[in-house]
């Protein structure tokens, strides 16, 4: 009797290969992220300048504390509270579409594929907040900013990358962009959950009525944006007036759009919606959120009070240290326990840079320090400038160990993007195709005829020439010979 044979269950890869589809819609998301974290940069900068330059610093407290909006719906609000509740309120609702559709079309949809994420993102926002509190009980500090340190601004760090000219392959790419994904997770329920102040229940009643309302809309196939920009902005208001932070009401309606195609759709509702609001948030929201919050003092008094407060020291040391450790042990144990493989084109320190990454926290992490210490604004602009501090830290480290392996990370995204037969296909993706291994050996067959069709005629000008330089040579001697002594 034959003895059975058993099939090898194949080793599951960590930050292994994208699927086509998935990869094209990471490179389509990051280059706008890109270009967003590089006006980010710039609105950071700019609000930095204002705000320190003597001679104008005045007017910028001034801007950002002018006051505008109805005070009969409540809305009476400075720049600076619009730009934290109102723009931010359009990034909310692209991280609520994003984390839809990781949850019904992308890596979240598979729970083995998305083990890691999930338990590296968990991670990562354990160990800063416990960096945090474990600084400030020894300090003597306040508790109130644990979540400060631990959201990671996928926008800035991809800035970062731009700016020192890195490119990371495509698995790197997605699992920090699906990272930052879960990463917005928690930081909505963290501010759900901790930063609700007294309940006003009949405004939230009417925007959950609200919510009701656009759901019901959208399932029954009502287009067009007069319709839902309007609503939208009601639910925003009620949301608003109802102690939950207005934010909120983004994620939620965010959530709600339907990110699955049907037969016949090329892209889901929530795709195409996300495609034109992103530009407005990157491009707008999210950097007039930092022209407006990011100016804070940086005199050498309020810089060595950054290492000296154990408020502010804790969000430095979540940001460089906790992040880091918190992403890598998180991707570490998921490969122990799960006992996945890691990439073979990538390495540990390739996950240890990229965890240093995620350690430049800024957008989220303002917010975050706007509303843990809403009461002290002297504490609140400290913890401001720490969180500058920290991510900037770990921007620097993160570029130093980047760096160190550019090459080959060059050499993985070239391998990635090479298109020989010029199909619009990555051939790395069709190497278990027959019919592309078929067309490169007719493009190969055609390089080699033609090669061969340029040697003939290179030996044939060289045999021509020999040929000329024989008989000039030989019509000398003959001349020579002629001639009288």
């Amino acid at each position: 009797m034959a003895t059975p044979t058993h099939t090898p269950t194949p080793v599951r890869k960590l930050l292994g290969r994208l699927s086509l589809p998935e990869r094209r819609f990471v490179a389509a998301a990051l280059r706008t992220e890109t270009v967003g974290g590089v006006l980010l940069l710039a609105s950071a900068i700019a609000a930095l300048m204002w705000a320190n330059i003597p001679a104008v610093s005045e007017s910028y407290d001034s801007v950002r504390s002018f006051h505008i909006g109805p005070s009969s719906l409540g809305l009476d609000l400075s720049l600076q509270h619009w730009a934290a509740d109102g723009l931010l309120a359009v990034f909310f609702f692209v991280a609520g579409i994003e984390l839809k559709r990781e949850l019904v079309a992308g890596d979240l949809r598979d729970p083995k594929a998305a083990a890691l994420p999930v338990i590296a993102a968990v991670c990562g926002m354990a160990a800063p907040a416990l960096v945090y509190l474990l600084v400030n009980a020894l300090g003597n500090g306040s508790s109130d900013g644990w979540a400060v340190p631990t959201a990671t601004d996928i926008a800035f760090a991809l800035a970062v990358l731009a700016v020192i000219g890195t490119s990371l392959p495509s698995a790197l790419r997605a699992f920090l962009l699906t990272l930052a994904v879960v990463d917005d997770l928690f930081a909505i329920l963290i501010i759900a959950v901790f930063f609700t102040s007294a309940l006003d229940f009949l405004a939230l009643g009417g925007a959950v009525a609200g919510l009701v309302l656009f759901w019901f809309l959208l399932r029954a196939g009502v287009r067009g944006w007069y319709v839902y920009v309007p609503l939208a902005l009601v639910i925003w208001g009620l949301m608003y007036n109802s102690g939950v932070h207005a934010t909120i009401a983004g994620v939620a309606m965010g959530l709600m759009l339907r990110c699955t195609r049907k037969e016949g759709e090329h892209h889901s509702p929530g795709e195409r919606i996300e495609h034109l609001v992103r530009p407005l948030s990157a491009g707008l929201a999210v950097p007039l959120f930092a022209l407006f919050s990011a100016g804070v003092s940086l005199s050498d008094e309020s810089i060595a009070q950054v290492f000296t407060r154990p408020e502010t020291l804790g969000v430095v040391l979540g940001l460089v240290v906790g992040k880091t450790v918190g992403i890598f042990g998180g991707t570490w144990l998921a490969a122990r326990f799960t006992k996945a493989e890691l990439n073979e084109d990538l390495a540990w320190p390739d996950v240890f840079a990229v965890a240093s990454l995620a350690g430049i926290g800024f957008t989220v992490s303002l917010l975050i320090g706007e509303l843990a210490f809403a009461g002290d604004p002297v504490l609140t602009d400290e913890v401001k400038a720490a969180v500058l501090i920290g991510s900037l830290i770990a921007a620097v480290v993160a570029s130093i160990l980047l760096k160190l392996r550019n090459r080959r990370y060059r050499a993985l995204t070239e391998a990635e993007e090479r298109d020989e037969d010029s199909d619009g296909i990555p051939d790395i993706y069709e190497l278990d195709n027959p019919d592309y291994h078929l067309r490169m050996a007719r493009i190969h067959e055609e390089k080699a005829a033609e090669h061969r069709r340029m040697a003939e005629a290179v030996a044939l000008a060289q045999a021509r020439g020999t040929d000329a330089a024989t008989g000039e040579a030989a019509g000398g001697s003959s001349t020579r010979a002629d001639r009288p002594a």
